[in-house]
Parts: C-alpha cells; structure tokens; sequence
C-alpha cells in the first residue's frame, strides 16, 4: 500500500494538468461548454448531462481497452497500475497509482466531450473531480452489488484476469462489446467448484 500511495502522489501534480487545460479552452471559447444553467434550462441540461456521461462512458472504456490491447501502451504506461493484481494488493490508492501519462489519457474523454456535447462548467469540472473518488471506489474490493454500476466487485475481476471488464461508471459498455464478467457468477462458480472438489 505505501507503494501504491508513492506512485499515486508522485503522479497526483501531473493529473492537475488536464482540469487546467480543459479550463483553459473552455475560457478561451473553444468549447461547447457554458457557464450558466439558465442558458439551455433544466430539460436541455440533464438531457445534455446523459449524453456526456455515455461520451465518456464510451471512450474511457475503448481508452481503457486500447491500454490493454496496444502492448506498447500496457507495457510502458498501463501496467504501472497493474502490478497490483490481486484482491489483497487492491485498495483505494491503486485506483490513483497510475503512470501519469495513463492517468490523462483515461480522462481525456472528458476534455474531448467538450466540443461534442454542451456540458455546464460546473458539472464538467465536478465530474474531472468524481473521477478521483470513484477510481478509488472501484479499487477498495467492497462489491455494493447495484446493477448497473462498475463497482469494485467487477474491477477487481478486470485486475485478476486482465481482459474483463474495462468500464467507467457502469457495465454497459462492457456487456454491449462482449468484456463483462459478472462478480456474482464467479462467486457462484467458485461455490460450485469447491462443492465438486468435496
């Protein structure tokens, strides 16, 4: 664990990076984000707000996979994150003890649905900040078992077997490209497993 947090801080200053550049073009005009809530209304707000959380949904979870996929990208960036590959290796400061660079680029979505969909400024750079709570979340290995959120029950399946379960906030990315494993079905594998070893 102090391994994790050392790589966490030493990544942390590198990750204030990307809310500092997404700031930056959003001041500047160059984006589709605004800056008060009255200017679309409540209706074109959260409609706005579910189509960003599936832009994001969707691209961190091809960025996710191409981690995995593109060897070089594992290799050099992804797998910093990876050695810790157990359930008793996991916990909260691995979801932030990435290689600075795979850090950025798993939140790049978020910068890149700037200019695709109008976001608020404050839900954009609240969401930049639940980034960080939930890659926590997802490494603490306490399965909350609420279809259809990613919760750690399924992440720590993706730590173990490497090719499973890549999504964000939930599982639907995964099961629409054939990557979910449930954590409920291993479970159940396991029991049955060890009632024919009996």
């Amino acid at each position: 664990m102090r391994l994790q947090m050392f790589v966490a801080m030493k990544a942390m200053p590198w990750y204030t990076l990307l809310p500092t550049v997404s700031e930056y073009m959003i001041e500047h005009g160059w984006t589709k984000c605004y800056s008060r809530l009255g200017e679309l209304g409540w209706i074109l707000y959260f409609v706005y707000l579910a189509i960003y959380l599936v832009f994001v949904e969707f691209g961190i979870y091809w960025m996710h996979r191409e981690l995995h996929d593109i060897k070089p990208l594992y290799k050099y960036l992804h797998a910093t994150h990876h050695i810790y590959n157990k359930q008793n290796t996991l916990s909260p400061f691995a979801g932030l003890a990435f290689h600075p660079v795979d850090g950025i680029l798993q939140a790049i979505p978020h910068v890149i649905a700037l200019f695709v969909v109008p976001i608020h400024f404050t839900t954009h750079i609240g969401l930049l900040f639940l980034e960080a709570i939930w890659t926590a979340n997802i490494h603490d290995c306490i399965h909350g078992n609420i279809w259809p959120v990613m919760g750690a029950g399924y992440h720590t399946i993706h730590h173990t077997t490497y090719k499973h379960n890549y999504g964000h906030y939930t599982i639907w990315m995964d099961w629409m490209f054939g990557s979910l494993r449930d954590p409920l079905l291993e479970e159940d594998d396991n029991k049955d497993g060890s009632k024919k070893a009996k």
